[in-house]
């Protein structure tokens, strides 16, 4: 751990992360601080985490009961001490790339708040995408006080800003989580199911055009757009996958919204004999 240390807090949200959290830390060696809230882990995370610690890594590991994916992290952003704050998660890692250009971005004019990262997956059967193609930027490096998650926002939580937000110029989120297909559409299920359930707690109605169009704007826009046609089938898999959460949340609340508007009845106006 000879990397110079910058006036970075990392934050990471994690349960049973045992599997991929080394990985992500080792590659946080910059921050001056790394902020880990655990929601009640059984698996091995927290010895790993002991051992970080005992090995001088500048660790808080904080319990905290589920409080939602954005209360979670806004928990966590709050505990930060730093000036800059990261936001990543224990299947993330930093690439080379994006930590060498990391100083510069710290040095950027006050105007500037946050930083946007763009993530590249780990795709099976092939690898992480090359570096010109990935799933999107998302903001993950604000200054302290300069941003805050929407609480209202059940899932793909994002850190609201106060300012003028920037592509970071260089390098890439690295996400490594190779689960098979089955795995990924129970995953893809669960989160358009929070997605659909907000939009319809917000009392907005079925968004019809966006549930015949959206899935092959979503499909073409990662795979020609962001480029995963030059991953092959397995650039096609993830592209088709994006796609079916994209259907699924439409979907999903056009029925809630059917459900409260008509009531199924079982009633065959005379049909039983």
């Amino acid at each position: 751990m000879n990397s110079e240390k910058l006036p970075i807090s990392a934050f990471i949200i994690c349960q049973d992360e045992e599997q991929y959290l080394a990985n992500c830390i080792h590659t946080l060696v910059q921050c001056k601080e790394i902020i880990i809230v655990d929601s009640g882990s059984k698996d091995g995370t927290a010895s790993l985490v002991k051992r970080f610690q005992d090995e001088g890594w500048p660790i808080r590991f904080i319990f905290q009961k589920w409080l939602g994916y954005a209360g979670q992290k806004q928990f966590a952003m709050d505990q930060c001490t730093e000036p800059w704050l990261l936001n990543i998660d224990a299947d993330e890692r930093l690439d080379e790339e994006f930590r060498s250009v990391l100083p510069q971005l710290l040095k950027a004019p006050e105007k500037i708040v946050a930083w946007r990262l763009r993530r590249r997956p780990y795709l099976i059967g092939f690898g992480y995408t090359p570096k010109f193609v990935y799933e999107r930027a998302n903001l993950r490096l604000v200054r302290k006080g300069e941003g805050k998650y929407d609480l209202t926002q059940r899932v793909h939580e994002g850190i609201v800003p106060t300012g003028t937000v920037k592509n970071a110029p260089r390098g890439s989120l690295l996400h490594f989580r190779p689960i098979p297909i089955d795995e990924q559409i129970l995953k893809e299920n669960k989160y358009s199911a929070l997605k659909a359930q907000q939009i319809v707690d917000a009392g907005k109605r079925p968004r019809l055009m966006r549930l015949v169009f959206n899935p092959f704007v979503y499909f073409f826009r990662l795979y020609l757009h962001h480029r995963m046609f030059l991953c092959g089938f397995p650039g096609l898999i993830q592209a088709a996958t994006g796609s079916m959460y994209s259907f699924l949340t439409e979907a999903k609340i056009y029925q809630r919204w059917a459900l409260v508007q008509n009531l199924p009845k079982d009633d065959l106006n005379g049909e039983l004999l």
